[in-house]
């Protein structure tokens, strides 16, 4: 992953984090107010929250994973209650033949069945939802998210997790070139570095995806499209 990842944000400040970032963001990109998540048709995809990420004791730790973790749970929690479809991703290799340009271009990579490749304790996943092992940024490639999609009768989706500039970008805009509305949420995901962070919202925002709080969401998915 390079060099060692910043605490660029804290449970403390992750609410005035997230103004900050969706101002500046607001500032330079258009609004698409015709564009909102529906849980009805949006499927909430958790990206690669697994231990190598998203606890201390992982070997690519990122500390903003720990503190929007709970943005992510409250996400879940909200699509679970409306009976939504979720998705959640699990990145890991069995061996140098899935490694692909990951393993020319990193040194490291998560192997299966290792404590690292497991999902974090706070958002196990529920009975009902599905998760997916995954070898590339994209959560599309070689998965059966699409069928997923599909079969649920989503043509939205809501990406969450890490890290916002690699697996999360890159899901983003395979959904939008799928035909699919995408959305994220600025303070449930995370990356390596504030820089990387904001820059990838930035990115998102201007050309593939609405990006949003997860205040905005929840608010959005308790109106009249939530199910019963």
């Amino acid at each position: 992953m390079g060099k060692r990842a910043s605490a660029y944000v804290t449970a403390d400040s992750l609410d005035a984090s997230c103004r900050r970032w969706l101002a500046g963001i607001r500032r330079r990109v258009r609004e698409r107010p015709g564009l909102r998540p529906d849980v009805s048709r949006c499927a909430l995809v958790v990206v690669d929250m697994v231990r190598y990420f998203a606890s201390p004791d992982g070997r690519s730790f990122l500390p903003a994973a720990q503190v929007v973790a709970s943005r992510v749970r409250a996400l879940l929690d909200a699509w679970h209650a409306a009976r939504g479809t979720v998705v959640l991703t699990r990145h890991c290799h069995e061996g140098p033949h899935d490694l692909g340009m990951l393993g020319r271009f990193f040194r490291d990579h998560i192997r299966c069945g290792e404590p690292d490749a497991d999902i974090i304790d706070v958002l196990r996943p529920a009975a009902r939802d599905r998760v997916l092992r995954k070898t590339t940024y994209d959560a599309f490639h070689g998965t059966d998210l699409e069928r997923i999609l599909s079969d649920s009768g989503c043509d939205q989706v809501l990406v969450t997790g890490v890290l916002t500039h690699m697996c999360c970008e890159t899901t983003v805009r395979s959904a939008f070139v799928r035909g699919l509305e995408a959305y994220v949420a600025a303070d449930a995901c995370a990356s390596s570095t504030e820089e990387l962070h904001v820059n990838a919202l930035l990115s998102m925002a201007d050309c593939c995806a609405v990006v949003l709080s997860a205040e905005e969401i929840l608010a959005a998915v308790a109106g009249p499209g939530s199910r019963p």
